[in-house]
């Protein structure tokens, strides 16, 4: 048994929140977690497992490292416990906005797009 303060639990708990996500090595005799630097990686293991144990998370086990992905229980779970509001989401339930506009077409003769524009006059046509 493993015993965990309030403090470290709220803080790999907000961090789950901020993410949606959370990767911890299969090493409980990590000294560190490898996101949260000043959480032992076993406490980070025995929250998740708690978490898991409840359904608030899926986990996925590959090569030596556990990957937990927050659910719909869970988020709803992690606002009461934090004290947050229904408007704010983990990250990978927001979507990105495009960087750069997307570009529409012009209209135009099509050129651009191909040798020929699909009537078969191009290079290799057979002569009309």
């Amino acid at each position: 048994m493993v015993l965990i303060s309030k403090k470290t639990k709220k803080a790999i708990l907000e961090h789950l929140f901020k993410e949606g996500v959370m990767v911890v090595k299969n090493d409980p005799r990590a000294p560190k977690h490898i996101e949260l630097e000043e959480i032992p990686n076993l406490h980070v293991m025995m929250v998740m497992k708690s978490m898991c144990s409840r359904a608030y998370v899926t986990e996925k086990f590959n090569w030596m490292w556990h990957y937990y992905f927050l659910t719909n229980e869970g988020i709803e779970y992690l606002r009461e416990f934090l004290h947050l509001p229904e408007t704010v989401f983990p990250s990978t339930l927001t979507r990105q906005r495009p960087s750069k506009p997307i570009m529409t077409d012009t209209g135009g003769d099509g050129a651009g797009k191909g040798w020929g524009k699909g009537k078969g006059k191009g290079k290799y046509s057979d002569g009309d």
